[in-house]
């Protein structure tokens, strides 16, 4: 279902997925994800991929959808509203102030399928991403190499910050 994914939203030269990575990063010790599954009887015809992430503004979690995908030849028959509501289900269960997800900007029938459930698109936010070479440059980069020997540490280092 995610290569359906990706070939419908014109990214299959881009798709990397492979069962061993998806069942480790969703199944294994470590889930980075998880996952819900739409029937039509015995059929799985849609899935949802989400995770949990943490609003500062709203000191609360966050449901983030990372993918939600309905067969074409089964939209229009609830799926994808079935996906979502119980998404929503879960968010609520977890004490999350919000759900979220991106659609491509092309994608008018799930812009107006999202808009009909009351979701507000906010088009002032510009998704920025960090992959491939960049990442591995600035994963790099000296530490204390801030400005004014400014510094990071996870919040499990026991190091100190000075006053």
């Amino acid at each position: 279902m995610l290569k359906g994914l990706a070939g419908y939203e014109r990214l299959l030269g881009r798709f990397r997925s492979s069962v061993e990575r998806v069942r480790r990063d969703g199944f294994g010790a470590r889930r980075y994800f998880r996952t819900l599954i739409c029937r039509i009887g015995p059929k799985p015809v849609g899935v949802a991929v989400y995770f949990f992430t943490y609003s500062t503004f709203e000191a609360r979690p966050t449901l983030y959808v990372e993918d939600v995908f309905v067969w074409p030849r089964y939209r229009g028959r609830g799926a994808g509203g079935a996906l979502l509501a119980e998404l929503a289900r879960i968010a609520v269960r977890k004490g999350c102030a919000r759900m979220e997800w991106t659609v491509l900007d092309w994608n008018a029938p799930a812009i107006r399928f999202y808009e009909r459930l009351g979701t507000i698109m906010r088009r002032e936010w510009v998704l920025a991403r960090l992959t491939g070479a960049p990442l591995r440059r600035l994963a790099q980069a000296r530490r204390g190499a801030g400005r004014r020997g400014s510094r990071a540490f996870t919040s499990r280092s026991r190091a100190r910050i000075p006053s």
